[in-house]
């Protein structure tokens, strides 16, 4: 059945007997893509039914569906025309794990960050109401999107101007979840017939229009059907925003879905109908996940055979789905873990260690405790333990507000999200001086999530920031004594690292606020940042075949930039600084103009006295000028980093490696740095400080 549908009008055709084969399809395909490429399963799997009614209702791409977040669009993919490329998944080169605006005019907005569904769709809305047209805005919110303050903040305003939109409200238990009885879907039948509505309402009017009783009639009336609506529904918050509610909805029954969402279409301002869907469906293991292991698969971690044989069960427009437990296969390939520990796994293990010495530690999360390792914290001290949802920007001020009357808050969140939060991080936080660490899981190049999810600005905004300590663990054993020290430093401090596996080298021990000294040589030194260094060092190889003698520092500590280590690099003609962010305005340039202030101070009276001033091009920026002195110039500065543009999804190694951040990348721009300055091998040596 999948294979015939190329398009969402071919959809309409299709009666509900073979929709229950097409739907089992779909889980089919997801579940063998996913646990081969990785992916997001549970919001996927849950939202099959769902995805096909919209389909059959609204005329998509004429219509516009907006999918919040954009992790459930899987489906929505499948039955757009991309059946057959879909197997490339978040691959390179291959298919957006999230909506793509270049992959089909189906997809509207390359949504991964959530709950912005509802503001893109109340511009959306009020635009076509200025162009006179008549096409519906429909904005799928949930896996927990509505939790997020940005939508709250799109609701008020569409229910302020009664922009027409439609609020599909995806709940799969991982949000706002009400009780569905026979008396709320008979009122809510009810109160989607067009007729009914109309009726009721010139029944009012007449009874308020009547001589003597009118008003108390109307408010008798009026006080009777609220109490019913209280019964059956949680219909307040949103009528209290003006937007009509009407729900719930069970999507296992297919037919009952799709004429609530015609109605709900006939609607001439906002109306959310509220969905009950199952995350997970037709895959038992993903059913029972309570801590959402199956939400974000990692490749290769589930067996295919007994994927594909739980997920063929219990498939029906309105049957209850299968509840298999998991194979002892199964079981075993989800719990299995590489010998070599992540830097999530470490940071998760030294913050438990911490909570046990400090009773004050407390630790938050915006809707991410599994993915950023918080549950064993949890676990252990549910007290102290704080899931605000998907609002970033308040988990911080919260975290401003325990460290003033004296706790010691954590808060772990994805870097990419940290853009959300640079404000309470700067005035909330850090104005305060304020004893918050922020760890940032994810920094850098994630890869398989695209650019949305890539956390390459957290080092330009961070440094940004005044008093923000930035340290930056090259592996995962850094990250328990970094962890002791910001709890000692008693300011803000933020930690960032990886997703990506850590790659394993010699060096010595640090305190993490101290650089690591990995190599001394006499011509050209590196400062290399986090999850790069290893690649650094790789390089020393390849220069040294070339005759060229290199030092290389493991940065550690960006803010404050360790005083020996500058030192050092003064005394080299070529600094190169790299790292796995954006190099312009990045760790590279920051550590760079420490340099130059160390250089101004240091020659500040030899530089007044001389007359013979020069301009020379500091390699890191493109045309920016440094003034220097041209008997006693600073080094050369050549600044390695990601480049100003959206990479394209693929993975971490490959995009790393397209950026020049590779072994070979980094000995070949240091090569080519040194013959566009005309300097010798043997000039490399720097000759006076």
């Amino acid at each position: 059945m999948l294979e015939l549908i190329n398009s969402p009008d071919d959809l309409r055709t299709v009666s509900y007997d073979d929709l229950i084969t097409l739907a089992e399809e779909i889980r089919q395909t997801i579940i063998a893509t996913v646990i081969k490429n990785g992916g997001h399963l549970g919001s996927n799997l849950g939202i099959v039914e769902l995805t096909i009614a919209l389909h059959r209702v609204f005329n998509s791409p004429r219509d516009i569906l907006l999918f919040d977040t954009g992790h459930q669009a899987y489906v929505h993919k499948l039955l757009t025309g991309r059946t057959r490329e879909f197997s490339t998944l978040r691959q390179p080169g291959g298919m957006s794990g999230y909506p793509s605006r270049t992959e089909s005019p189906h997809d509207w907005i390359e949504n991964s960050h959530a709950s912005t569904a509802l503001s893109y769709a109340y511009g959306m809305a009020a635009s076509l109401r200025l162009m006179a047209d008549d096409r519906k805005v429909i904005a799928v919110v949930g896996d927990g999107s509505l939790t997020g303050g940005i939508a709250y903040e799109a609701l008020n305003n569409i229910g302020h101007s009664q922009e027409r939109v439609m609020i599909v409200l995806n709940d799969n238990g991982r949000s706002y979840a009400p009780t569905i009885s026979r008396l709320s879907s008979g009122l809510t039948s009810l109160r989607l017939y067009p007729n009914y509505v109309k009726t009721r309402e010139r029944f009012r009017q007449v009874v308020k229009n009547m001589p003597a009783i009118g008003d108390a009639a109307y408010e008798s009336i009026h006080r009777v059907t609220s109490a019913l609506r209280e019964m059956a529904a949680p219909h307040q918050f949103f009528e209290a925003l003006g937007i009509r509610y009407a729900g719930p909805i069970d999507s296992s029954n297919l037919s009952q879905l799709e004429e609530a969402l015609r109605r709900a279409s006939i609607w001439q301002g906002p109306i959310l109908l509220h969905v009950l869907t199952m995350k997970g469906k037709g895959y038992a293991p993903a059913e029972n996940d309570n801590i959402q292991r199956l939400h974000d698969v990692k490749p290769n971690t589930i067996n295919e055979d007994d994927a594909l044989s739980t997920a063929s069960s219990g498939i029906s427009i309105s049957s209850t789905t299968s509840s298999t437990a998991p194979s002892a296969a199964s079981q075993q390939a989800l719990n299995h873990r590489s010998h070599i520990q992540t830097y999530t796994e470490a940071f998760s293990n030294a913050l438990v260690e911490l909570g046990k010495l400090h009773k004050e530690v407390v630790a938050i999360t915006a809707a991410m405790p599994g993915p950023t390792g918080l549950l064993p914290f949890k676990d252990l001290f549910p007290e102290r333990f704080f899931d605000v949802g998907i609002a970033e920007e308040h988990a911080l001020i919260a975290a401003g507000g325990m460290a003033m009357v004296g706790m010691r808050p954590v808060v772990a969140i994805y870097s990419t999200f940290f853009s959300r939060a640079f404000d309470q991080a700067n005035l909330d936080i850090s104005l305060h001086n304020l004893p918050v660490i922020l760890t940032l899981d994810r920094a850098g190049i994630t890869g398989d999530d695209g650019p949305s999810h890539n956390g390459a600005y957290d080092l330009a905004l961070l440094t940004a920031i005044p008093g923000m300590t930035i340290l930056t663990p090259s592996c995962p054993e850094d990250i328990e004594q970094m962890l002791k020290e910001a709890y000692k430093l008693g300011g803000p401090v933020a930690i960032r690292f990886p997703k990506t596996p850590p790659i394993e080298f010699e060096k010595p021990s640090t305190d993490g606020l101290h650089a690591r000294l990995l190599n001394h040589g006499s011509q050209v030194c590196i400062m290399a940042v986090g999850k790069v260094v290893p690649y650094a060092q790789e390089a020393l190889k390849l220069l040294s075949q070339q005759g060229i003698s290199a030092t290389l520092w493991d940065v550690q500590a960006v803010f404050p930039p360790d005083a020996a280590m500058l030192a050092d690099a003064m005394g080299h003609s070529l600094v190169v600084t790299v790292e796995d962010g954006i190099k312009y305005g990045g760790a590279g340039s920051y550590l760079y103009q420490s340099l130059m202030d160390l250089f101004l101070s240091a020659n500040s009276d030899r530089l007044a006295a001389n007359s013979s001033m020069v301009a020379v091009n500091d390699l890191s920026a493109d045309g920016s000028l440094s003034i220097i002195d041209s008997r006693s110039r600073p080094p050369y500065h050549l600044c390695l980093g990601l480049p100003r543009e959206h990479l394209k999804h693929g993975k971490p190694d490959q995009i790393l490696e397209s950026a020049g951040i590779s072994a070979q990348g980094i000995s070949d721009s240091i090569q080519s740095a040194a013959a566009k300055l005309g300097l010798t091998i043997a000039d490399l040596a720097k000759a006076e400080l």
